[in-house]
């Protein structure tokens, strides 16, 4: 697996800030053939090569608004998609993505039933995984692996963008505040959608119609988040 092939074959400008740790990309490459020569068919690597760095093709950097960070890919064949907390239509919904769309349906008064998150996506939103592969059925196999690589791109987000909105939700995603410029960005943070914690603060966080609110402070397009 070549991860900076991939990133090279990225249809935007994005490559540019992908490939400024080429070097680090190779590492996580041949840790990735290590995986697949010892796991393999067994386990998979997840998910496919081609959605690996998918959450990078729907937009310029200059039109990038929001980031949420999620933790890692779903580890069951077939549901991670590129895009954290999307799942395709018609698989059966996660509960955290459940628990986002409760969310959305009580500030907005309309349910969301598109578990495919690619029209966030379209508008500027960029779905990071703090790691953007994993083992199949080993949730955060590949943590360790992506992590230094994943807080250099939130890092450069923070320094060459000006007023994104960065939401994080759960401890994983809050210890990446430390790279985030917030003279500079909106941070927004909670306890995690999952039904372990979801009661404890994140129902009633408003975190879509806060985003909305700033983007429109900030002369951006409010983002349709159904």
């Amino acid at each position: 697996m070549s991860l900076n092939r991939l990133v090279e074959n990225i249809p935007t400008d994005w490559k540019n800030i992908l490939l400024e740790k080429s070097e680090d990309l190779e590492k996580i490459s041949e840790t990735h053939d290590n995986q697949k020569i010892t796991y393999e068919p067994h386990l998979m690597i997840l998910p496919e090569e081609n959605l690996i760095f998918r959450c990078f093709h729907f937009f310029n950097v200059s039109d990038l608004k929001v980031v949420i960070l999620g933790q890692d890919p779903y580890q069951n064949i077939g549901l991670p998609m590129g895009l954290c907390f999307s799942v395709p239509n018609g698989a059966k919904i996660p509960p955290s993505l459940l628990n986002i769309f409760k969310e959305i349906e009580t500030f907005f008064s309309v349910k969301r039933t598109n578990t495919d998150l690619t029209d966030w996506a379209k508008q500027g939103v960029l779905l990071l995984n703090t790691a953007l592969t994993v083992l199949e059925g080993k949730s955060n196999h590949n943590a360790k692996l992506w992590a230094q690589y994943t807080d250099f791109i939130i890092k450069r987000i923070s320094e060459i963008t000006q007023g994104v909105v960065f939401i994080l939700w759960g401890n994983n995603a809050i210890s990446k505040k430390q790279f985030v410029d917030e003279s500079k960005h909106l941070i927004l943070s909670s306890v995690h959608p999952s039904p372990l914690s979801a009661s404890r603060g994140f129902f009633g966080n408003n975190h879509f119609g806060k985003t909305n609110d700033y983007l429109e402070l900030t002369g951006k397009k409010a983002i349709k988040w159904i």
